[in-house]
């Protein structure tokens, strides 16, 4: 889902990094696809920049329930697309742009009854699709092993296993259904967090919200999909908020650019004989100051942009990515 600015209710949200997007994109033209529609900020800065069509995709349906009020302007320029962005080759192709946001929606974050923030008293939900398994499923129904590396593979949190005895303790004196129980459980396993910290909860919540959306399995399977869907010359932008997804992005790019990428750096670096991309910097452009003062959930956000060649679509193999794979369990059942 896109992420966009944290503002008053009554202000428009605006997309992380639209600003270096168009700048590094420029000129826009042609039929793009926007995997992470969201709020709408990206597609509309991209219909506004010149693109003749753009096609939204989103698997939350409030995402095209908000936008009514102001998508008909676009007429048929905008075709809003339900689905997820792992298949988007299957909404477009010969593209000229392809433009990913993998942050949580504002949206998202600001409706408790979504239960993605741990600022906010609300049901323990976490699904973007509305569908499915919850977090509180989760909670409720892994084993201690199950959830701590959910905990520590996806969300990089290094008390994963004190937090998971933590959670089966208290789920058995009562139902975690909540997103202020849980985060409550939380704090009590780690140190206060300091001034400018954050949240002890963060990556708790981040590695839950990753598992039942299975988030890295769709920017895998998204970023291949994009390959495919990219016509010679066309542009992929990714904006990613933490570390795992920056690291996969870059990977592939690296990869897909003419070198293979390296498991460590005294490791020699393949040569690819087809590169599938050309990549527009080797650096991730982040968030400059105005920006930073304008949305501080820009922060972390870092941009990678890379154009397609002629080259044939292929496969890339998920662990060379460096994708978090969840070690096995006989049973992932509550024990």
């Amino acid at each position: 889902m896109a992420a966009a600015a944290s503002s008053p209710d009554d202000a428009p949200h605006i997309p992380v990094l639209i600003g270096a997007i168009l700048d590094n994109v420029s000129p826009v033209r042609g039929t793009w696809l926007d995997g992470t529609f969201g709020a709408g900020g990206y597609t509309r800065a991209l219909l506004d920049a010149g693109a003749d069509r753009v096609i939204g995709v989103d698997r939350d349906p409030l995402a095209f329930d908000m936008a009514a009020d102001w998508a008909a302007g676009y007429g048929d320029r905008l075709v809003m697309q339900p689905g997820v962005f792992s298949q988007l080759d299957q909404y477009g192709a010969d593209l000229d742009g392809v433009v990913l946001d993998l942050g949580v929606s504002s949206m998202q974050l600001d409706l408790a009854e979504r239960g993605f923030s741990f600022m906010k008293d609300g049901p323990l939900d976490m699904r973007m699709s509305q569908s499915g398994p919850s977090a509180a499923d989760l909670v409720a129904d892994l084993d201690a092993g199950a959830l701590a590396d959910i905990l520590f593979h996806y969300g990089e949190e290094r008390a994963s296993r004190r937090i998971a005895r933590a959670i089966v303790a208290a789920r058995a004196e009562a139902p975690i259904t909540s997103t202020l129980h849980l985060a409550e459980i939380i704090e009590g396993c780690l140190p206060r967090a300091r001034p400018g910290q954050s949240h002890p909860a963060t990556r708790s919540f981040q590695a839950l919200r990753i598992a039942v959306n299975g988030e890295y399995d769709e920017l895998y399977n998204g970023l291949m999909a994009a390959e495919r869907a990219l016509k010679p010359g066309g542009q992929l932008a990714v904006v990613t908020f933490h570390s795992v997804e920056d690291r996969m992005v870059k990977r592939f790019l690296q990869m897909r650019s003419g070198g293979t990428g390296r498991a460590n750096r005294y490791a020699p670096e393949e040569e690819q004989a087809q590169p599938q991309f050309t990549q527009r910097s080797r650096k991730a452009i982040g968030p400059d100051a105005d920006e930073l003062a304008q949305n501080p959930r820009a922060r972390s956000a870092k941009l990678r942009v890379a154009i397609r060649t002629d080259a044939p679509a292929g496969e890339v193999d998920a662990k060379s990515l460096g994708m978090p794979q969840l070690p096995s369990h006989k049973s992932g059942s509550r024990r």
